[in-house]
């Protein structure tokens, strides 16, 4: 279904590759480079309306400029934000029909600065907000003059008729819906470079899906901007244009509605996680970071962008089955018997019964299901193998134990990314799905390993993938230990020599240690 108010998928802003030094974010330099040409380019476009002697229409280039950013305020504006039910359904994007009518009425580098003020108006949600808000109204600009200059070779102006008279229908039909695709061409084209430049993906993935999820709301987005152009010129004056804005504010506040629904999806999977965080206060942090590692094998993957959020959820939710296992068996610190080893294998089961109802999981629910499977079969809790486990359980397979491995437990100290990784991939084909092993091992050389925070955590340390960072002592015993959590008085107990020694040699057919059932036996 196609939303008129929603923000079409290529117009998020693409800067989330900072990395924070001192509290502060930086850009890469390559997406610096690129929004600084972005900036250069939109100047050249909208440059020639201020010259002496250029004809501009100020009259109408002030009244769509004004209307965009007036459009554009509630999302910036608490107090006009209330008034949509304290949900803020608004972004750029949403009002893109001000910005085609514009293309169609005016020259094109008049048309260019209409959208100047409404972008740097719109709301930014995170830190760096100055670049990104420069990005934003550079490729708004150079997607407007873009789209005007293919209105204009068509003939544009003469189709929509002046006055008493008629608009030239159906050829009108042609220039705004060669603007409106021009439009989505060039914001599709300029998203996936800054997410190649600032996300370092490659040109492939980053240009993926951009353009299929961006052409239906654009098409919309088209004919509203026609109509609006249309009843602009008409006897009726710019007066009746606004009447076209009514329906994108109801289509704004379902698109508010569907937010609200999904902040409450998130408020839900929240609390799953911090039931499971406080029953396995040993795992506490566990779930966010699986949940992150899950991420970035799928990104890696190639995998729709509407998919990373179901992958994210799985790889949050594998453990909520924990909740119907005994604290005690949970929190015990010596050896489980064979009986506790069977009760503990049940939460998959029990995961998937209490998430079963729950619709917007999607594919998740299967990983919650089938995440210990192995690839050869042994695994539980039906003994899959191969392509018979579901791609995401592959997925957080392979994240769970992985963060298992990296992460200081009551029972068992972390180990160094490299040899967590040279672990994974000796179990590759086994027990965990080589693709999947091989996608985190490209995401560890791309991003690094940072463990998700949690609410009751301390910030730790970034986990390099390099195995030149592990060289010194100092880089594999962090004063904060990997997996993000700091142990408490009980849990943080003087290792004994072997347990302070590196881990012993594993058989070459020994799988890795089962994240959630383990002997806890040590010396």
């Amino acid at each position: 279904m196609v939303r008129i108010g929603a923000t079409p998928p290529s117009r998020a802003v693409r800067l989330a590759s900072v990395t924070d030094v001192m509290g502060v974010k930086v850009i890469p330099r390559a997406a610096r480079v690129y929004i600084g040409c972005a900036l250069l380019g939109a100047g050249a476009c909208a440059l020639p309306a201020l010259r002496p002697g250029a004809a501009t229409p100020w009259s109408t280039v002030a009244l769509l400029a004004a209307l965009y950013a007036l459009c554009e305020l509630p999302a910036r504006c608490r107090v006009l934000g209330r008034a949509f039910g304290g949900s803020v359904p608004m972004g750029t994007g949403s009002f893109f029909p001000v910005l085609l009518a514009a293309a169609l009425l005016l020259p094109p580098a008049a048309a260019a600065l209409t959208a100047l003020p409404g972008s740097l108006l719109a709301r930014v949600d995170e830190p760096p907000a100055a670049p990104r808000r420069a990005w934003r109204a550079a490729a708004t600009v150079r997607a407007v003059w873009a789209a005007a200059r293919t209105a204009d070779a068509l003939s544009c102006a003469t189709a929509l008729g002046h006055g008493p008279d008629a608009p030239d229908f159906p050829y009108a039909l042609l220039p705004a819906g060669a603007a409106a695709l021009t439009l989505c061409l060039v914001l599709t084209a300029l998203d996936g470079g800054i997410r190649a430049t600032a996300d370092g993906l490659p040109p492939r993935t980053a240009w993926r899906g951009l353009l299929g999820r961006a052409l239906a709301p654009h098409a919309v987005h088209g004919l509203a901007g026609l109509m609006m152009a249309v009843l602009w010129r008409s006897s009726y004056g710019p007066v009746s244009a606004l009447f076209v804005l009514l329906p994108m504010y109801i289509s704004c506040w379902v698109f508010a509605q569907y937010h609200r629904e999904r902040a409450a999806h998130q408020a839900t999977i929240r609390a799953l996680v911090q039931a499971v965080d406080i029953k396995d206060r040993y795992t506490r942090g566990h779930s966010e970071r699986v949940g992150h590692a899950s991420v970035l094998i799928a990104r890696e993957l190639g995998m729709a962008e509407e998919r990373l959020d179901v992958v994210r959820f799985a790889g949050i939710l594998h453990d909520v089955g924990k909740l119907g296992v005994p604290t005690r068996v949970l929190r015990k610190d010596g050896p489980l018997t064979p009986e506790e080893r069977r009760v503990i294998e049940l939460h998959p089961e029990y995961g998937h019964e209490m998430v079963r109802g729950i619709g917007f999981l999607g594919e998740a629910r299967g990983a919650i299901l089938h995440h210990h499977e192995r690839m050869d079969g042994s695994g539980y809790p039906y003994g899959l193998r191969g392509e018979e486990i579901p791609e995401f359980a592959r997925v957080v397979a392979v994240a769970d134990s992985f963060d298992a491995m990296t992460s200081t437990r009551s029972y068992s100290r972390a180990r160094p990314v490299p040899t967590a990784v040279a672990e994974l991939e000796r179990c590759a084909g086994s027990q965990f799905d080589p693709r999947m092993v091989a996608a985190l091992v490209r995401a560890l050389d791309r991003h690094g390993w940072r463990p998700a925070v949690t609410a009751d955590e301390s910030a730790p340390s970034v986990l390099p993938a390099s195995p030149a960072s592990t060289a010194s002592p100092a880089s594999t015993a962090p004063s904060v230990p990997p997996g993000g959590h700091v142990p408490t008085p009980r849990e943080a107990k003087a290792p004994t020599p072997r347990e302070a020694a590196a881990p012993p040699a594993r058989a070459a057919d020994a799988p890795v240690e089962d994240p959630d059932v383990r002997s806890r036996e040590r010396a």
